[in-house]
């Protein structure tokens, strides 16, 4: 068996537990909206599948209350401590914040500088862009990755951060999409 401290380390990229907002189908009217039950227990589902499945070192967590909630659950289960980190909060929706999800489509469609062949480089008005979160998370992840050696490292975040890593990932931003609550990625340290 290969040296543990001599092995690559992964990052295993986590969607927050269900929220109220995702319930709705809406986006996220702040950052302090909690997960529901249903979240809770997505959360405590998926710490037991990283528990089989991983060397889990460190919990890393959004600074928003979802994560953060869904990040304890996880390190309660591995006997480890979450810690925050900055760099992996959500998408700021702007002016979309509390809206459906529908009315994100309905409002791109109407901006004219909106390109359909490009949606990664629309924001919405006192917003981000995907193109931006991925920046940033990306940024994050190098990050993480560079002190983190031989080690899984968990990181809960959100939805938009995910899409915009795997688009990075595979190069592909037509065919990223939003994971489900508790969803993950798992990113080998050679592909960021």
């Amino acid at each position: 068996m290969p040296d543990p401290a001599t092995r690559e380390s992964r990052i295993i990229l986590v969607r927050h537990g269900e929220t109220e907002a995702n319930r709705l189908g809406c986006f996220a009217a702040s950052d302090e909206i909690p997960r529901t039950h249903t979240g809770r227990e997505q959360a405590k589902t998926l710490a037991f599948s990283i528990q089989q499945q991983f060397r889990h070192g460190k919990i890393l967590s959004s600074e928003f209350l979802r994560a953060r909630q869904t990040a304890e659950i996880i390190a309660r289960q591995l006997g480890l401590r979450a810690e925050v980190i900055t760099g992996i909060h959500e998408r700021d929706f702007g002016t979309l914040k509390g809206q459906a999800y529908r009315e994100m489509g309905r409002i791109m469609q109407s901006d004219a500088d909106y390109d359909p062949g490009k949606r990664w480089l629309w924001a919405p008005k006192s917003g981000e862009s995907l193109e931006s979160v991925r920046l940033r998370a990306i940024g994050a992840l190098q990050e993480i990755q560079a002190f983190c050696s031989g080690e899984d490292v968990v990181v809960v975040s959100h939805g938009a951060v995910m899409e915009s890593v795997a688009a990075h990932l595979s190069g592909d931003w037509e065919n990223a999409s939003v994971p489900q609550n508790c969803g993950m990625i798992v990113v080998e340290r050679c592909r960021l």
